[in-house]
């Protein structure tokens, strides 16, 4: 029986990725480690080693692209966000007049007092109003009404 050593390297490739892979959790190896089965397999098929070469850097690639993104929002779907990124998308109260051309502006939220600034740049929102908070800036909360 012939060894196919090609094949042999393919194969401790694919296993030091998949170690890697397991040791770090961080989706970064597993696409190089689906890039090397395939080379794997065309190594055992017999196919030279250049395409197998050029085969893996694609499959890799494709595989990086394209599942990465869908995989990150998978694996991220239940975790919650902490500290001030949970506050966008939630809603606030004016507590001081909120005018970008006055620089003035504070909302409460979740107990807390921010600094506000409106998204639109001629926009004045009253005291008392009901707003979104769209994104945040620096240590400014830019928020919408509501």
């Amino acid at each position: 029986m012939e060894i196919n050593m090609q094949a042999v390297v393919w194969l401790v490739v694919l296993v030091a990725l998949l170690a890697a892979e397991a040791i770090t959790l961080g989706l970064t190896t597993i696409w190089f480690a689906g890039g090397a089965l395939i080379a794997f397999g065309l190594a055992i098929a017999g196919t030279e080693v250049l395409l197998q070469i050029i085969v893996f850097c694609v499959v890799s690639v494709l595989l990086l692209v394209v599942t990465r993104p869908a995989a990150l929002r998978w694996f991220n779907r239940e975790r919650t966000r902490t500290n001030a990124g949970s506050l966008i998308g939630e809603t606030a109260v004016v507590t001081e007049a909120v005018d970008n051309l006055e620089g003035t502006g504070q909302v409460q939220v979740k107990g807390q007092f921010w600094t506000a600034r409106s998204v639109s740049d001629q926009g004045r929102i009253a005291a008392g109003n009901k707003v979104k908070i769209k994104k945040i800036s620096g240590v400014k909360l830019i928020v919408e009404e509501v």
